[in-house]
This record gives C-alpha cells, structure tokens and sequence, in this order.
C-alpha cells in the first residue's frame, strides 16, 4: 500500500488573527509587502517607479528640513496600537513617517515596531489601485491611532497633496490641498515645489 503525501501544514499565522508581537516575527516577505489589519495579513503589491521616484524625492526634502529632534522614515511597519498586545493587532506600512528622535533608541534598546505614539507624521503617495485604501481606509486607522498630521500625496497630474491635521472630536481634517508649491507651518516648517516630486 502506498501512503498519500500528508500536506504541508499551513502556517501558524495563518490559524489565528495575529497579535503585533507574532507580525512582527513574520520578517520580511519576498516581493512587496504585507500590513496587519485585525490580524490578518494584507499583501500589497511593489510599487511602482514613479511611486518610488517621488517617495524617495519627497523623503530627501523632508529630511533636509525637519527639526534635528525628529527624522523621516520611509516604508517602515507602525503598530498602530488599536488594541491591547495579546489582541489582533493593527499595522500599516506608511510610505513615509515622521517619528521623534527617540522612537529609533527605543526600538534599538527593546526591539519591536515604530509606535503610533511616536510618529508625528504619515505620509501615502496615492496610486491608482490604493485611492480608496489611502482616502477612507488608512485615514480613519490613522485617525483612530491618534497620530497628529496626515499626508496624501497623490502624483498624477498635477501632483497635489491633501494635508490634515487631527482632532479628537472629529478625527483628520483637512487643512489644505495644494497642487504647485506646498508650505507649512504644522507639525514643522516644509516647503516643497510638487511638480519636482513626479
């Protein structure tokens, strides 16, 4: 008699809705990436190359001109810190974040991710197949994360970002949307000529 092959046994994360410790043994995945939301793993696609050009383009001015006591990360996992540890954990991968200076201590000192009370900013540059994701979905996780300022910065023509701020009554609201030369005041000084960005 011949024994049929047992399958492969499906792996642990994908029996359970996984805690944000568990997430974060995962590792990095092959091609793209992957965000947590309630638990389950969500796989984005690589971006594209304009995506990339203008992350990278936007990230050296951001880092030209920010504060010394903060810096810009680009493509890090945030814990969002929706829920308690042993809970299904919530964490998105913005395209750039704003965090203070001592967030990255911490995570040398203890490990683990970059928390949602550590980040000043999120920046997603908007693609077409991440609008709705990027406009309802990560601004209300992002909201609910309470983390002060959020950027969409969408590259088609002509490139504009939408910028909002928090509050706690109402969650994001905007505060502008620019296309040409955006400035600000909140959360720091920025200038940036939109159109150098694409």
């Amino acid at each position: 008699m011949i024994a049929m092959p047992r399958p492969a046994p499906e792996p642990a994360h994908s029996l359970h809705p996984l805690t944000i410790a568990e997430y974060a043994e995962l590792g990095e995945t092959e091609h793209g990436y992957t965000e947590l939301v309630e638990g389950r793993l969500l796989m984005s696609p690589s971006p594209t190359f304009h995506h990339n050009r203008a992350l990278g383009r936007l990230h050296v001015q951001l880092s030209q001109q920010l504060p010394a006591d903060l810096e810009a990360i680009p493509e890090l996992d945030v814990d969002l810190e929706l829920t308690a540890p042993d809970e299904p954990g919530h964490s998105r991968r913005p395209d750039i974040m704003v965090v203070k200076e001592e967030a990255g201590k911490r995570i040398a000192d203890e490990g683990g991710l970059v928390r949602a009370s550590e980040v000043i900013l999120v920046v997603e540059i908007v693609s077409p197949g991440s609008r709705r994701t990027d406009h309802v979905d990560k601004r209300r996780e992002y909201a609910d994360a309470g983390i002060p300022h959020y950027w969409m910065l969408d590259i088609d023509y002509p490139p504009a970002i939408t910028a909002c701020h928090w509050t706690e009554e109402f969650g994001y609201q905007d505060d502008q949307v620019t296309t040409g030369i955006f400035r600000t005041r909140s959360p720091f000084s920025f200038e940036v000529d939109l159109g150098r960005l694409r």
